[in-house]
This record gives C-alpha cells, structure tokens and sequence, in this order.
C-alpha cells in the first residue's frame, strides 16, 4: 500500500478494502439444516461436504482445503448415546485418518464443531498428536468462530 494511499485511509477519505480471496472449506456432517447454514456463511468460497466417513476420506484425499469442519456423531443412535462400538462411523475415525496420514490437509485449520463435548476432546487431543492446528467449538458458538478466522 502506497504512502498517499495510507493517508487517505488515516483521515477517513478511502475505504480500507478487506475483502479476502475465496477459500476452499470441508464439512463433515450429516445434518442438511447444517449444510444450509454453512452454505450461508462461506459463500463466495468452495464448500465440499461429506455426509459420512468414507466420503469424508476421498474428499481429504483428493482435495486441499483451508479450513476443515468436523462433527462427531453422524448416526441418529449416536445423538443419544457415546456408548455405542461403531467408532469408524464417527468424526473421530476423521481425527484418526489425519492422524496417520500426517502430509494430508497440513495447512488447513481444523475445527470440531460437534455438540458432543465428550467425543470433541479425544478427536482434538488426536489431531493434535500429528501437530494439527485443531480446536473444539460448540456448534451455538461456531458463527462467532467463523466471523472472527475468515472475515467477509
């Protein structure tokens, strides 16, 4: 940015332009009123959505991405219940998938979006033993979250 340019920005006379490039973003989940929402809040970028496990692979597989949304439970039974042997099915066979494939996704932040808090923390404490950028956030705080990374 110019000196004159930095001026006119100081005294108010020239808008600051902060529109930033279309990023490319993964969802995992299986909720369509999810899909929806996320639709809205990263338009203008590249959304892939993965409604189960196996999708999520071949998509994390084949495409880059800058950001990575992870829910937990993909099944109605696990709404109910952590007590359930189907782990494979859930966000965390995502968690352990990245885990051992160190070189996918290294540059994307990752974000744990489920409403299971019980289930979030072992998907971040996996992430993060590959030296992932991860954290948990509570779906109802998720927007908050997202206007505060990726601006529009």
């Amino acid at each position: 940015m110019g000196l004159f340019r930095s001026i006119m920005i100081r005294f108010g006379l020239a808008a600051v332009d902060s529109e930033r490039a279309a990023i490319a973003v993964f969802l995992l989940d299986d909720d369509l009123r999810r899909h929806s929402w996320f639709e809205k809040r990263f338009k203008g970028d590249e959304l892939h959505i993965a409604e189960n496990v196996e999708e999520a692979k071949a998509l994390l597989e084949t495409e880059k991405f800058d950001a990575i949304f992870l829910d937990h439970d993909l099944l109605p039974h696990h709404y109910e219940s952590n007590d359930h042997d189907d782990y494979e099915n859930t966000g965390y066979a995502i968690a352990e998938f990245l885990n051992e494939r160190v070189e996918l996704q290294r540059a994307a932040t990752i974000i744990v979006h489920t409403r299971n808090a019980d289930a979030a923390i072992p998907m971040v404490q996996k992430l993060r033993e590959s030296g992932r950028n991860v954290e948990y956030c509570a779906f109802p705080m998720l927007d908050l979250k997202i206007k505060n990374y990726w601006k529009r």
